[in-house]
């Protein structure tokens, strides 16, 4: 009986410890499972950070890039801007030299008329002077006979 008793008594210690060895595995494997979650967990928050940063690198960058289209598009303006002034300078320029051709042409044409009026005076004087010559000459040959 005391056999047994002690028999019944290992079994039961056996038993224990083994109860007590699988409550250990299961303890063990909760832990494993927290630590897993608490891992996966921290992953997960990494993640989304790195997500966020991403995007918020993308936003930056994509503002970036806005950026320097509207600082090209601004410089294309002041481009076109200064290239109108210089084509709009150049007209102006035209014009005064046409307009000063034109006053030229006018003076010269002035001049020139007023050489056909000063030529035509003279031919008239000289012709005036040539018609009083032969007036004299014929009153004084009249007069001579």
């Amino acid at each position: 009986m005391r056999q047994r008793d002690r028999e019944r008594q290992k079994e039961r210690q056996k038993e224990r410890q083994t109860e007590t060895e699988r409550e250990k595995d299961r303890d063990r494997d909760r832990e494993r499972d927290r630590q897993r979650q608490r891992r996966d967990r921290q992953r997960q928050r990494e993640r989304k950070t790195e997500t966020e940063t991403e995007r918020e690198t993308d936003r930056d960058r994509d503002r970036e890039r806005d950026r320097e289209r509207q600082r090209q598009r601004q410089t294309e303006r002041d481009r076109d801007r200064e290239r109108d002034r210089d084509r709009d300078r150049e007209r102006d320029r035209d014009r005064e030299t046409d307009r000063d051709r034109e006053r030229q042409r006018e003076t010269d044409r002035d001049r020139q008329r007023e050489t056909e009026r000063d030529r035509d005076r003279e031919r008239d004087r000289e012709r005036g002077d040539r018609d009083r010559e032969r007036q004299r000459q014929r009153e004084t040959a009249s007069s001579n006979i």
